[in-house]
């Protein structure tokens, strides 16, 4: 047993269970009928009605990233009920799909082209659809983060750098990296039976491989359709067989998203201070990973708007690495080591040297330390009766989104009395 399927096999390592609601529309139930997923995969040249508006042109060379995604989809079509029942829910939500494409639009170029670099079925560019909603910022009940959902295990376990200051599992580069790397490796585990695979996903490959195993000494089918799984999971492949099939067959509108990329990334390195809050806020929707305003620490890049890459190049190099003024000076005691200064205000030694350019981990009492936290920035608020997430939020001039990857939590329920951590700049 490998190391990786122990790791996801005891965290349940699969992503967490999309935002959306379970399906309300009942259609008439119909004779179970599917085709089988394991080796069923068509070419578009196959497929029912797959429509190309420009034939000419390739995949890459037309206008909307839908209609890229539609050109290469290679799932056969399912008249499973399951389906059906999915399919029949997107369509009683007409506006689902508006919100989804206005969420989509900063990452959807960016996760197609990465599925094409690695010649995987198109259709897993769909997944943070089933996922996520495409909300970069989603937490989940299991602590699973981001458009992929990752847990910090599976996170980590694949390089994604998560500490107080940055969380990689909510950005878009790191965490499509890792998501394809654990969808690469879960498709030799199933031996290159996707919906396995994207049902293990979701689930964790040990559930999976218990289901098949129970189906084999029973002698029953190993379909995904056919195994014993947990109701999400069951659900889980229905809804991106039904997203997949409304996008090939035009039965939905999906409003267009330009065919070209919306972001960039800028190399980062040491810290930056964004001190100016309008400046943060339009680059806040498209680095949900960076914890802290205004510091930008532990972040290995920002991503900024491909039409404004220049812009943003120059007011980050106009950033006065010398100016601490906005940072906490710690005056050195009895008793106290980098080690121990580091812990009580959630950093690391390396970061503590690196800000004060110590060679050695020697210091001593009376010198002073600048320490990358932003003085005053943080409050610890005490939930008082009739309080939401929504009024803390408001009343701090916040996100609702940020209070709740400060605190971890997955719920907007909040208890009478709980503390609620709040970072604030002085800016």
């Amino acid at each position: 047993m490998s190391r990786i399927f122990i790791l996801c096999a005891a965290a349940l390592l699969g992503a967490c269970q999309s935002t959306q609601p379970e399906p309300q529309p009942q259609i008439t139930e119909q004779r179970q009928q599917h085709t089988p997923a394991s080796d069923d995969i068509q070419s578009p040249q196959q497929g029912d009605k797959i429509a190309t508006d420009t034939p000419q042109e390739s995949p890459q060379e037309v206008d909307d990233v839908w209609q890229r995604i539609r050109m290469q989809l290679r799932f056969a079509d399912s008249t499973h009920p399951d389906v059906m029942r999915r399919i029949q829910w997107y369509l009683s939500h007409p506006n689902y799909m508006e919100e989804i494409s206005r969420r989509a639009q900063p990452y959807l170029f960016h996760i197609v082209t990465e599925v094409e670099k690695r010649n995987l079925p198109i259709e897993l560019a769909l997944m943070p659809l089933i996922e996520s909603d495409f909300d970069a910022s989603a937490y989940s009940h299991k602590h699973a983060s981001g458009l992929w959902q990752l847990t910090p295990a599976l996170a980590q376990y694949f390089g994604v750098k998560i500490s107080p200051w940055y969380d990689g599992r909510q950005d878009v580069i790191n965490s499509t990296d890792a998501a394809l790397d654990f969808l690469e490796y879960l498709y030799k585990r199933f031996d290159g039976d996707w919906y396995h695979t994207i049902a293990a996903y979701n689930v964790g490959e040990g559930r999976v491989f218990k289901a098949i195993e129970k189906n084999k000494k029973a002698g029953k089918s190993t379909d995904f359709f056919a195994l014993s799984l947990p109701k999400q999971t069951r659900h889980y492949v229905p809804k991106l067989l039904a997203a997949v099939q409304l996008l090939k067959h035009k039965k939905m509108e999906f409003p267009p998203i330009a065919n070209e990329s919306a972001i960039t990334t800028l190399p980062m390195t040491g810290a930056v201070i964004l001190a100016d809050k309008k400046q943060w806020r339009e680059l806040e929707n498209l680095n949900h990973g960076v914890i802290r305003f205004p510091a930008i620490i532990d972040s290995p890049h920002l991503v900024v708007p491909a039409n404004k890459k220049q812009h943003w190049q120059s007011i980050i190099a106009k950033q006065q690495s010398s100016d601490y003024s906005q940072w906490h000076h710690y005056t050195i005691s009895k008793g106290d080591s980098l080690s121990v200064i580091a812990k009580r205000y959630e950093l690391t030694v390396s970061q503590l040297k690196a800000f004060n350019n110590l060679q050695s981990d020697r210091i001593r009492i009376g010198d002073k330390l600048i320490l990358p936290v932003l003085a005053d920035e943080q409050i610890e608020h005490k939930v008082r009766s009739g309080e939401s997430l929504w009024k803390i939020a408001r009343h701090y001039d916040v996100t609702v989104a940020k209070l709740k990857q400060w605190n971890n939590l997955s719920k907007d329920t909040l208890r009478i009395g709980e503390t609620i951590k709040v970072f604030l700049s002085r800016s």
